[in-house]
């Protein structure tokens, strides 16, 4: 019975947080001048990292990999409500993919204590952050320069994602202070563990 209400609370968070991506991608879809490079401001990376933080490396992967399959699927719940497989051919390709082993890394290194620390929090998001944006920035420079012929360095690549990449490092930090706390509001009141799985 405890097993089957775990696998039934799993689920339930996993898809809550697949549903959390898709609004995370779609905060400025009434104001679309909110977009470098024609990739829109969003919270994604908040989100990604908040699963990875509150319910561990594989329930957060597992989390933003249905994410990723449900947008293929056909829901509208990518950037700009797009959906299918051209959003992974575009310039924001690479951050959808790149979600999936942030999740996992951030989540990973939290569960090598069964108590981390401040330290080991922020260390976690800058991981999780910096994973995103190595992955999907590299991405939208291979489909600006091979598939959509722009003429374009990857330095310049970078240069693009400069602003949004500060914005995810301050969130992330933010969130590396507020994270503990809501991990065991919800542990004290449900007694979820995030690392019940971490013997990898």
């Amino acid at each position: 019975m405890n097993q089957r209400k775990l696998r039934a609370g799993d689920m339930a968070l996993i898809g809550m947080f697949a549903a959390l991506m898709g609004v995370g991608a779609n905060i400025t879809s009434m104001a679309p001048f909110l977009q470098v490079a024609g990739i829109p401001l969003s919270l994604q990376p908040f989100f990604c990292l908040l699963a990875a933080m509150l319910l561990g490396s594989r329930r957060a992967a597992i989390a933003m990999t249905v994410y990723a399959l449900a947008g293929l699927a056909g829901a509208p719940i990518f950037a700009q409500f797009s959906a299918g497989f051209a959003p992974f051919l575009g310039k924001s390709g690479g951050f959808i993919l790149a979600y999936i082993p942030a999740a996992f890394a951030a989540g990973w290194l939290l569960e090598r204590k069964a108590e981390p620390g401040r330290f080991l929090y922020i260390a976690a998001s800058l991981i999780g952050t910096g994973v995103i944006y190595v992955i999907g920035t590299t991405y939208m420079y291979i489909a600006l320069k091979l598939w959509l012929h722009a003429p374009i360095s990857y330095g310049t690549a970078w240069f693009y994602m400069v602003w949004f990449f500060i914005k995810d490092i301050i969130l992330a930090i933010l969130l590396a202070f507020i994270a503990p706390a809501i991990y065991r509001s919800i542990h004290k009141a449900t007694g979820f563990k995030r690392n019940h799985t971490s013997s990898i």
